[in-house]
């Protein structure tokens, strides 16, 4: 059990994926950016050509004006040196001005690129049905919104370009050396094979590496989550040590997924450069006999110029071949972080409108389960055959144990969840073919675990709807009897709200959940679980605010409260998923069974804590 547990919370490898594919994916997110890109990649180019041309200075410099100059067979020409020196300085210029230009244009690109990615991950996120959060931690979704956006961010500022501008400047380069001196170009390409044999084994073992961090950190980002979101449970029961030890076990993991990676980085690199310094050696071993003129088979002389040209060049050559495998560590990272990223965006919404609805608008409120059946996972029934209804302006009480099925009902019914057997309807309409954007307009839900978002009193009451004016905010505040205690706060409807609430008590965020509901004007109403945990005189005002805002409205109540219960005109009894009687307050306990018993040993009046709510309490446009 605890294997399958953590399996759960864990981050999957990826092992290997299709890197091609990945790639052609990725750059139709340049498409709409190529008026920057196409320039962008130009400079890059010239940048490149530019930067190939130091070393011909270096040969000028030394075959023309230094070397005839010591050996005193041609006047020296320091006026031509300065020139030449000058020209080199504008060429150092001009690669200063289109660095710059190739940086701005390409952080511009990455940074609409990432924008667009987040979007699209957000859009699809808000889209998900309910049973995807169920099934992923939320330290696991915000690494795919953030670190893994991120890793991208390289790959569009510098990876594409530089790649492309690299492999140009090998070619330009391998091109003037054999212009130079082609049997010097092959003593100089004879570590090549060797850099290929490195470069293949530190790809072979990056790519595992990078899977293996990005996991190890998702982990964290979940442990993270959970244990600052539950600060409060784990100080009550102590469980402070037990919690440092869980996050030590994973940052060390963690830790040692970056050291393991490390290591590979850290032999490849100087194994680079040290391949690159035999290539050197090779030149100035076979190049210096050439200068000297004392090479077998080889009449023809290479001036001193051309030897250090050559020597350059060769550096030159090994640094963009590095680059290279440098920016493969950028790539990797890309692709794995990609490989998520598609992944998610990939998921199909299992819970959307139909192509043909056939019911959009306000709905009248009646609620009908046909022979319902209902199960989370597999055939592991939360309802069995539950069938009811509940007619225009109603009001409807679930009663029954934990985990009886009373909070799947409503999920069902706002259709977070589809059924697997028989229908839900409303008005007579499967939820399944309503306009899911009106169905759920149709909905207010009050919870007992009140969920407020950072803003304002008056934003929470809103909740986005722009339209609705500043008077029936304040109307749906005094209804509910919000206001007397808004008002005594230092802004009033302005002021700031942190997050989830903190600051405010219990009863104050459901009040402001209340006026919330009020202000929307919904259909239909549920109430889960809406008067636990609050006082006395708290409880008064939130019943008052109850009968009104159940006015006039179908309402479906999650309650243990006696005092809620009995407000209903019919109440539903549920055990272990299956309705065992049905009825008003007195019929129940006429019949002496299981709402009787309940009744009877007080598991009426007794508050219930139930885990938070991650849902917002009103579903609307």
């Amino acid at each position: 059990m605890a294997t399958a547990v953590q399996k759960f919370h864990e981050e999957e490898a990826i092992g290997k994926t299709y890197d091609s594919q990945i790639a052609r994916r990725l750059l139709r997110y340049l498409r709409p950016y190529l008026r920057l890109l196409v320039p962008a990649l130009l400079l890059t180019l010239a940048l490149n050509g530019l930067r190939v041309l130091q070393p011909k200075f270096t040969q000028y410099a030394i075959d023309w004006y230094i070397v005839p100059c010591q050996q005193g067979g041609v006047p020296c020409r320091p006026g031509g040196l300065m020139w030449l020196a000058l020209a080199m300085l504008a060429v150092l210029l001009l690669t200063f001005l289109f660095s710059y230009a190739a940086a701005v244009l390409l952080n511009t690109i990455g940074q609409h690129v990432m924008y667009d990615l987040r979007a699209e991950l957000y859009e699809k996120l808000q889209h998900q049905e309910v049973a995807y959060f169920d099934q992923h931690p939320v330290g696991r979704i915000m690494t795919r919104l953030t670190s893994d956006v991120d890793a991208l961010n390289e790959l569009f500022t510098s990876g594409v370009t530089d790649v492309l501008g690299d492999l140009a400047t090998i070619f330009i380069i391998i091109g003037i050396m054999l212009a130079m001196d082609w049997r010097l170009t092959l003593v100089t390409l004879v570590t090549v094979p060797l850099l290929f044999a490195a470069t293949s084994w530190f790809r072979e073992h990056a790519r595992r590496g990078y899977d293996m961090v990005r996991t190890r950190l998702a982990r964290i980002n979940s442990f993270l989550q959970e244990h600052v979101s539950g600060a409060q449970t784990v100080q009550i029961f102590n469980r402070e040590a037990k919690s440092e030890r869980k996050f030590r076990e994973l940052n060390d993991e963690y830790r040692r997924a970056n050291v393991d990676t490390i290591f590979y980085y850290a032999v490849f690199f100087p194994l680079v450069d040290f391949i690159g310094a035999i290539g050197i050696a090779l030149i100035v071993w076979y190049g210096g006999y050439r200068v000297m003129g004392t090479t077998p088979g080889a009449p023809q002389l290479l001036t001193l110029g051309a030897l250090v040209a050559f020597i350059q060049y060769s550096q030159a050559l090994f640094q963009p071949i590095r680059d290279i495998s440098d920016k493969y560590n950028v790539l990797q990272a890309a692709m794995v972080a990609s490989h998520r990223l598609f992944k998610t965006l990939d998921l199909p919404i299992a819970i959307q409108t139909p192509a043909a609805p056939v019911r959009t608008g306000r709905a009248r409120g009646r609620i009908e389960f046909e022979n319902v059946w209902f199960a989370y996972k597999d055939e592991d029934w939360v309802l069995k055959d539950v069938s009811f209804a509940v007619e225009p302006g109603q009001a409807v009480a679930l009663v029954g144990h934990t985990g009886s099925g009373k909070t799947t009902i409503t999920n069902l019914l706002m259709r977070f969840y589809d059924v697997q057997r028989g229908r839900v309807l409303l008005d007579g309409v499967d939820v399944r073919e309503w306009d899911l954007r009106t169905l759920r307009e149709n909905f207010a839900v009050v919870l007992q675990d009140v969920f407020l978002f950072s803003g304002t009193v008056e934003g929470n009451i809103r909740l986005g709807r722009g339209e609705m004016p500043d008077e029936r905010v304040a109307w749906a505040a005094r209804e509910v009897h919000a206001n007397s205690f808004i008002e005594k706060l230092p802004e009033g409807f302005k002021s700031e709200v942190r997050e989830r609430g903190a600051g405010l008590s219990v009863g104050q965020k459901q009040l402001i959940s209340f006026a919330r509901a009020l202000a929307f004007d919904p259909a239909l109403l549920i109430l889960d679980e809406a008067t636990s945990s609050i006082d006395t005189e708290t409880e008064q005002l939130i019943q008052q605010a109850i009968e009104r805002v159940m006015l006039d409205r179908t309402a479906i109540l999650v309650a243990h409260r006696l005092s809620t219960i009995q407000r209903a005109d019919r109440i539903v009894v549920l055990h272990h998923g299956e309705i065992r009687e049905q009825g008003s307050h007195q019929e129940l306990l006429t019949l002496r069974g299981l709402y009787w018993r309940l009744y009877k040993h007080r598991k009426l009046c007794v508050p219930v804590r139930r885990p938070p709510f991650v849902f917002a309490q009103t579903f609307t446009a």
